[in-house]
C-alpha cells in the first residue's frame, strides 16, 4: 500500500510482524502523530530491493521534499532510504544504539552468572562425594551469587541516581564481588552521557574516544559494539541536528500489535491491512 498524500518532510521506517512471523515494512509520517495521515507505505518483506521498488513509485519531486528519515541500525533500510530519498538525512535511532551497548553489558552479567552456576554445580557434586550437605554462599542482602547476578539485571539498565535503597545495596555488593561488571557499567554510563551533548562536533569527539577506549578494553563485547557504532557513526551524529528518534515508528508498531491482539490474530492479511489504512490514512 502506498499513500503519497501522507508524505512529509520527516519520516520514520520500521518493520513489524503481522502473522506467523511474516514481516512488513511500514513508512510513517512523524507529523501524523500515530493518527490519520500517519501511514505512507506498507510493504511486504524487509528486502531493500522490495522497499525501493514500491517507494520509487512516488514521484521523484515528492521524494526530494523529504528532509529526514529515522530508522534502526538495519543496513537494508538505510540502503533503501538512501536510494529513494536523495535529499534526506538518515538518522540512526538513539534508543537502538544505546540498547546495543546495554546488551554488551548484560552479556557480561549473563556470562558471570553462568560461571557462578557452574561453580555451584561443582560444589554440589563435591559435597555429594564427601557425603556432606551443600550450603550456598549468601551475601548480606540475602542473595546467593547467582541470585545477585540475576537480580542485578534491572540495576544495570538504570542510572545510579534512579536506584532505590535496596537496589543501591545490591549494586554495592554486585560491584564489590565483580569489579569487571562495575567497570563495564561505568563504560556504558559514559556512552549514555554523550547523548546529552547539544552539538554533533563535541559528540563526534566523545564517540570516537569511547570507540577507541572500547577497542582497548579487556571486555570483548564492547569491542563488537564499538565496531558497529563506528560503522554507523555518520548516521548516529545526524541525531544531534533535530534530536529526532524512531519512537513514533515504535509507537505505531505497538498500535498494530494491539489491534492484532484485539482481533485475536490475523487470518486475512489483505483485509487486516485494509482496516489499518482506514485507521491511519
Amino acid at each position: 500500500m502506498l499513500f503519497s498524500k501522507n508524505i512529509g518532510t520527516h519520516l520514520s521506517i520500521d518493520e513489524t510482524s503481522l502473522s506467523q512471523g511474516e514481516l512488513y515494512t511500514f513508512l510513517t509520517n512523524k507529523d501524523g502523530k500515530g493518527k490519520k495521515g500517519t501511514l505512507v507505505a506498507s510493504i511486504k518483506g524487509t528486502k531493500s530491493n522490495d522497499i525501493i521498488a514500491v517507494l520509487n513509485k512516488l514521484p521523484l519531486a515528492l521524494r526530494k521534499t523529504v528532509k529526514e528519515v529515522t530508522l534502526d541500525m538495519a543496513k537494508n533500510m538505510e540502503s533503501a532510504i538512501r536510494h529513494c530519498f536523495p535529499e534526506a538525512n538518515i538518522v540512526t535511532d538513539r534508543f537502538h544504539v544505546v540498547k546495543l551497548v546495554l546488551e554488551a553489558l548484560q552479556h557480561v552479567r549473563i556470562k558471570l552468572r553462568w560461571q557462578e552456576i557452574d561453580k555451584e554445580n561443582e560444589a554440589i557434586e563435591c559435597c555429594k562425594k564427601e557425603r556432606k550437605k551443600y550450603r550456598s554462599i549468601v551475601h548480606q542482602n540475602g542473595d546467593s551469587p547467582k541470585q545477585l547476578l540475576a537480580r542485578g539485571r534491572y540495576i544495570l539498565f538504570k542510572k545510579e541516581s534512579s536506584w532505590t535503597h535496596k537496589q543501591a545495596e545490591r549494586a554495592k555488593i554486585l560491584f564489590r564481588e565483580y569489579p569487571i561488571l562495575k567497570q563495564a557499567y561505568k563504560h556504558v554510563m559514559k556512552f549514555r552521557n554523550i547523548y546529552k551533548r547539544t552539538n554533533s562536533f563535541q559528540a563526534k569527539q566523545e564517540f570516537e574516544d569511547w570507540i577507541k577506549e572500547s577497542k582497548e578494553h579487556e571486555i570483548k563485547e564492547f569491542n563488537t559494539a564499538a565496531n558497529s557504532i563506528e560503522y554507523h557513526l555518520e548516521n548516529i551524529l545526524n541525531f544531534f541536528e533535530n534530536r529526532n528518534t524512531n519512537a513514533n515508528a515504535e509507537s505505531f508498531n505497538s498500535k498494530i500489535k494491539l489491534f492484532r491482539a484485539n482481533l485475536r490474530g490475523v487470518t486475512d492479511t489483505a483485509f487486516f491491512l485494509f482496516r489499518l489504512s482506514k485507521l491511519f490514512v
